[in-house]
C-alpha cells in the first residue's frame, strides 16, 4: 500500500495488450492459456471503446473490465459463454441493445484486497446509466464449488454461500455489489473444472432506465408539490367559494407546481346557508354542489396546467351518502376516490357510510394514491397502494383538535417509512361557527419522506405554520425512492416476510 503513488482508470489501448496478456495469466492460474488474442481485443476496442476499462496503478496493469452491449432477448435464459460472444467474435455486440454484459473483470493476485474490483463495477453501473440500458449482467464463476459438488448441487452451494456458510470469493465479491443471482447457468464456460463448468447468472437493474417512448411526453422524476392549508370562512354563494380555491390554484401554478392539494371538506362553509335543516339534512344539500364543483376544477386543471386534488366533498349515490374527492389531471381526465373508514362522528352525525374503491392512479408525474384523512390511520391501504406502484401518497384531512391532527400526522410519517414513499397532507384552520359540526379546525400541512441519508433526518421535507392560512410548496425527488428501494439502509418493502404473510385486496 505504501508503494502506491497513483491509481488511474483509464480506457484500454491496444498498445496496452502484452501487459494486459501477462496480467490475464497472473490472474487465471487454474485455467490455462485463458487470455483473450490481439485481434479479440482490438474488435472489442472498436465496437464499444467505453466498454474497455483497466485499472493502473503506478502505471502499471492491475485491473480489467470487458464488456459488450446485447440485446438481452434474443439470448435463452440457459445461454453459454459462447453464445452470448458469438463465440468469442463479440458479433453479438449490438448498439441497439439493452444491457450491457460482462465478458471479462480481473485483478491480478498482487492487488487483491485494495476493493479494485468495485471500481470496475461502480463504473459499468454508471455507465449502464449513462447510455440508459436495461442493466448489467454476466455470468459469475463459482471456483470453490469443486471442493463441495459431491455433497451439494449447485442451487444449495450458492444459497449456503449468501448465509456467509460457505466462502466463494468471486460470489461473495459480486453480491456484495449489489448483483443478484437469477439462475443457474450450466455448461457455461468451458474448461472452468473449479467451477465444474457452471455459472451464476447474475444480474442488476438500472433504476434509471426509461423504456423509449414514441409519444412526446415524459415522466417527471421532480415533483413539485402545492398544499392549500384553507382557512374555514363564510361565502356568501359558490362562486365566491371557487373564486378563492382559484386564487390558490394561481398561486400554486405560479411556482409551476405538478400538484395542488386542497383539505377534506374544504366546501363545508356552503353549508352556512343551510342551518335551518337537520345536520343530515345540510349535508346532503352541499352534495348538491359536488358534480358542478368537480367541472369546475376540473376546467382550473386544464387552463392552469396543474393537476388538481379536490380535497373531499360529500356525494349521494343511491341515496347513500359518501365522503369522496376527485383527481382532476390537467389533461382534462378525472378520477374519484372515496373515503373507505367512516370515523364514529361522520356515521352517527351525518350518517354516512364508506366506499369500497381503492386504487393508485396514474398522472404525468409517476403513480399517486389518495387517502382522506382516517383512512391513513389504516396501515393496509397505503401498503396495497404501494405494491401497485405508487410515489405519493396524498392525504386531504380534518381534524378539529391538536390530538386528532397528531393521528394523522404520526400515521402519515408512519406510511412514508414503510411505503419508502411521499405523503403530503393538507388540511383547514379557523372556525365555522355557525356551521353545526364544523366548528373550529387545527391543521399544520406537511411533507414527509422516508428516513434515510438521501432525506431529511426527521423524514419532514417541508411543513407549514400551525394554523395559519397559507400555501406550502416543495419538491421531492422519484429517483431516490428508487435508490432507496435497491441500496438503502434499510429496505421496507423487498425486507417483507411474504413467507408468512400475504396482503391482498378483495
Amino acid at each position: 500500500m505504501e508503494d502506491i503513488e497513483n491509481i488511474e482508470l483509464k480506457y484500454l489501448n491496444l498498445e496496452d495488450y502484452q501487459e494486459l496478456k501477462e496480467a490475464m495469466i497472473a490472474s487465471y492460474t487454474t485455467m490455462p492459456d485463458a487470455f483473450w488474442q490481439e485481434h479479440q481485443i482490438k474488435k472489442l476496442i472498436e465496437e464499444f471503446p467505453e466498454g474497455q476499462v483497466v485499472i493502473k496503478i503506478n502505471d502499471q496493469i492491475a485491473g480489467c473490465a470487458l464488456s459488450i452491449i446485447v440485446d438481452y432477448e434474443q439470448f435463452d435464459d440457459n445461454h453459454t459463454y459462447k453464445d452470448i460472444t458469438g463465440n468469442y467474435t463479440f458479433s453479438t455486440h449490438t448498439n441497439e441493445g439493452d444491457v450491457i454484459y460482462g465478458v471479462d473483470v480481473f485483478i491480478k493476485p498482487e492487488f487483491r484486497g485494495l476493493r479494485l474490483g468495485r471500481r470496475l463495477y461502480d463504473y459499468r453501473k454508471e455507465l449502464c446509466e449513462r447510455l440508459n440500458l436495461r442493466g448489467l449482467a454476466f455470468g459469475g464463476r463459482i471456483p470453490n464449488y469443486h471442493k463441495f459438488s459431491d455433497t451439494l448441487t449447485p442451487k444449495e452451494y450458492i444459497d449456503k454461500v449468501r448465509r456467509k456458510e460457505i466462502h466463494d470469493p468471486v460470489l461473495n465479491f459480486q453480491i456484495s455489489n449489489d448483483f443478484h443471482p437469477t439462475r443457474i447457468l450450466k455448461n457455461y464456460l468451458e474448461g472452468d473444472a473449479s467451477s465444474q463448468d457452471y455459472a451464476v447468472l447474475l444480474e442488476w437493474s438500472n433504476i434509471y432506465y426509461e423504456k423509449k417512448s414514441k409519444k412526446a411526453t415524459t415522466i417527471k422524476k421532480v415533483v413539485r408539490l402545492g398544499l392549500v392549508q384553507w382557512q374555514m370562512r363564510l361565502y356568501k354563494d359558490m362562486d365566491e367559494m371557487m373564486q378563492q380555491a382559484e386564487f390558490f390554484i394561481d398561486s400554486v401554478s405560479g411556482y409551476r407546481s405538478d400538484f395542488a392539494l386542497f383539505p377534506e371538506f374544504f366546501n363545508a362553509p356552503l353549508m352556512a346557508g343551510n342551518n335551518h335543516l337537520s345536520t343530515p339534512e345540510a349535508i346532503r344539500e352541499l352534495a348538491k354542489h359536488t358534480a358542478e364543483m368537480v367541472q369546475r376544477f376540473s376546467k382550473l386543471a386544464i387552463s392552469y396546467n396543474i393537476n388538481i386534488i379536490t380535497g373531499s366533498m360529500p356525494e349521494v349515490v343511491d341515496n347513500r351518502l359518501y365522503n369522496v374527492g376527485y383527481l382532476c389531471r390537467r389533461d382534462g381526465s378525472t378520477e374519484r376516490f372515496e373515503k373507505l373508514h367512516i370515523t364514529p362522528d361522520e356515521a352517527k352525525i351525518w350518517g354516512m357510510v364508506g366506499g369500497n374503491k381503492l386504487q393508485a392512479f396514474d398522472t404525468d408525474c409517476g403513480k399517486i394514491g389518495i387517502l382522506i384523512c382516517y383512512d391513513v390511520e389504516f396501515p393496509e391501504l397505503s401498503r396495497i397502494l404501494a405494491d401497485e406502484g405508487m410515489d405519493i401518497l396524498f392525504v386531504p384531512f380534518l381534524t378539529d383538535t391538536q390530538n386528532g391532527f397528531s393521528r394523522v400526522r404520526h400515521c402519515a410519517q408512519a406510511r412514508a417509512i414503510e411505503n419508502e414513499c411521499y405523503v403530503a397532507i393538507a388540511g383547514s384552520v379557523g372556525n365555522l361557527p355557525n356551521v353545526e359540526n364544523m366548528d373550529i379546525q387545527y391543521a399544520q400541512s406537511a411533507v414527509f419522506t422516508p428516513c434515510d441519508f438521501a432525506f431529511p433526518t426527521n423524514g419532514v421535507k417541508a411543513e407549514a405554520t400551525q394554523n395559519a392560512e397559507m400555501i406550502l410548496i416543495a419538491d421531492v425527488d422519484i429517483d431516490l425512492l428508487r435508490e432507496l428501494n435497491q441500496f438503502g439502509s434499510v429496505r421496507n418493502l423487498k425486507d417483507r416476510r411474504t413467507d408468512l404473510f400475504e396482503l391482498k385486496k378483495k
